[in-house]
């Protein structure tokens, strides 16, 4: 007799854990089905977590080079131990997803190891990870496998030289040259952590500027700061091929607005993008649709076009981000147990974990112009910032973008040291659909770095005082 459940999720990282979770507080009897052997998906295991501890330890071997001396802290050396760091990155995950372990097992939540696909009549087949096989029955069946890299057919990562994201988390040395193909967040925080290293990194992007979904004045002042850290742009540029000239060089070939340019390197990060994981869930057997781009297609409530069956986070449209996943499952179970829950796609924040951070939420001023808005923007650089200045992060700002007729902010943008941490102000800010003014008289601790944001505020309306 089948095992029988009245949720199953097919995958584990942010989408599924949360859906399994969620869907057991509400009182399901709920399984999960995840092929790795660790909880987390790619987020905890190599994306999200792995790459933020090593952005936060390349950043603390970067200022004891540099920066504390400033602070009246003089080390008469520093010596960088990568095996060290990245055991402790390695560490880092096994502690967190050994934590979401902690929570299946709280919840009584089933965790099936295997790699699961849509049989129909509600049920799934796991083809487990001692070669077996089983089929598990559900009433209700949430797909969660998440997404993976965009690979380019004409120089398929390698993970020795030529890097996708997850390779780009274990090199075994400090690289001489690392070119990354892509000008997008993955490639950019991956790109500092090397760079903070010891690295000469080289970005090429076929648009003519970096991560373009950015504001505009935000993206010229981040591409700006990480140019003054030594990173090298080529913008307007394609890759033609990557060519292993020895076991460790790599000639890479550029076309530079229709002129060609061959660089040396000893690695290469392919960072182009992401897509989409579905491969092998059986969509098309069990007449789940997807769309044109690989995305599944699903209504309002996160139901596809087949009874019971239900897909969330970077499986279906919308931003591709572990926050963005882990809202899509609360609001898809939550439907199902019959409690109110919806995700505003246009409400997700995005940040980019460089130093200094970017961050936003929002209508960029030019999609805001776009759509026929008459904006007021209020602009506060953290240079005039009493607690920036003491910490030494003077870099960047805050901008607000309010409707002129109605004071309604429309978006926020930011560039500087901790934003990431500032910008869930502004989110609940335009959840509730706050002015500008009501952001200006909202009292602000001082000296704290989210005093720009009220002093971004004030200025929509000419009202600055530290400026």
């Amino acid at each position: 007799m089948n095992e029988s459940y009245d949720l199953i999720v097919i995958g584990g990282g942010p989408a599924g854990y949360h859906a399994a979770i969620r869907g057991a507080q509400l009182g399901l009897k709920s399984a999960c089905v995840e092929m790795r052997n660790t909880l987390g998906g790619t987020c905890l295991n190599v994306g999200c977590i792995p790459s933020k501890a090593l952005l936060e330890s390349s950043e603390h071997y970067e200022k004891a080079h540099h920066d504390l001396a400033s602070h009246g802290v003089v080390l008469e050396s520093v010596k960088l131990d990568l095996a060290k760091m990245l055991k402790r990155k390695d560490d880092v995950v096994a502690q967190t997803t050994k934590g979401i372990a902690g929570l299946f097992k709280k919840n009584k939540i089933a965790h099936i190891v295997g790699k699961g696909s849509l049989e129909g009549n509600n049920r799934v087949k796991v083809l487990l990870a001692d070669g077996g096989e089983k089929i598990i029955e559900g009433k209700h069946i949430v797909l969660a496998t998440g997404s993976v890299p965009v690979d380019i057919p004409q120089f398929p990562a390698d993970e020795v030289r030529i890097l996708s994201s997850t390779g780009a988390l274990s090199i075994p040395e400090v690289p001489k040259h690392l070119v990354v193909i892509g000008g997008g967040v993955i490639g950019l925080e991956l790109g500092s952590v090397w760079r903070r290293l010891g690295s000469k990194v080289t970005v090429i992007e076929a648009m003519d500027r970096i991560c373009p979904f950015l504001d505009g004045a935000i993206s010229r002042e981040f591409q700006k700061i990480l140019k003054k850290q030594g990173v090298e742009f080529l913008l307007s540029s394609k890759v033609l091929s990557v060519t292993k000239t020895s076991e460790v060089e790599l000639q890479v070939k550029v076309d530079m607005a229709g002129k060609e340019s061959e660089i040396a390197c000893d690695y290469v990060l392919v960072s182009v993008g992401r897509k989409p994981y579905s491969e092998g869930l059986g969509l098309e057997k069990a007449g789940v649709k997807i769309n044109a781009r690989g995305f599944v297609e699903v209504d309002e409530h996160f139901k596809t076009s087949v009874k019971g069956v239900y897909a969330v986070g970077d499986l279906v449209p919308g931003p591709m981000l572990a926050h963005k996943a882990m809202e899509d499952a609360v609001a898809c179970v939550e439907r199902i147990c019959g409690v109110a829950g919806h995700v505003d796609y246009s409400l997700v924040p995005w940040v980019i974990y460089t130093h200094p951070e970017v961050a936003g939420v929002g209508m960029t001023e030019e999609e805001a112009k776009s759509r026929g808005y008459e904006v007021r923007v209020g602009q506060f650089p953290f240079m005039a910032s009493g607690r920036a200045r003491a910490a030494g992060d003077v870099d960047g700002f805050v901008k607000i973008l309010a409707d002129a007729k109605t004071d309604r902010i429309l978006g926020a943008h930011m560039i500087g040291a901790k934003v990431s941490e500032i910008i869930a102000e502004m989110v609940m800010a335009i959840q509730y659909c706050a002015s500008a003014e009501d952001v200006a008289r909202t009292v602000h601790a001082h000296p704290t770095l989210s005093e720009a944001v009220k002093e971004a505020a004030l200025g929509v309306s000419n009202q600055m005082i530290h400026l």
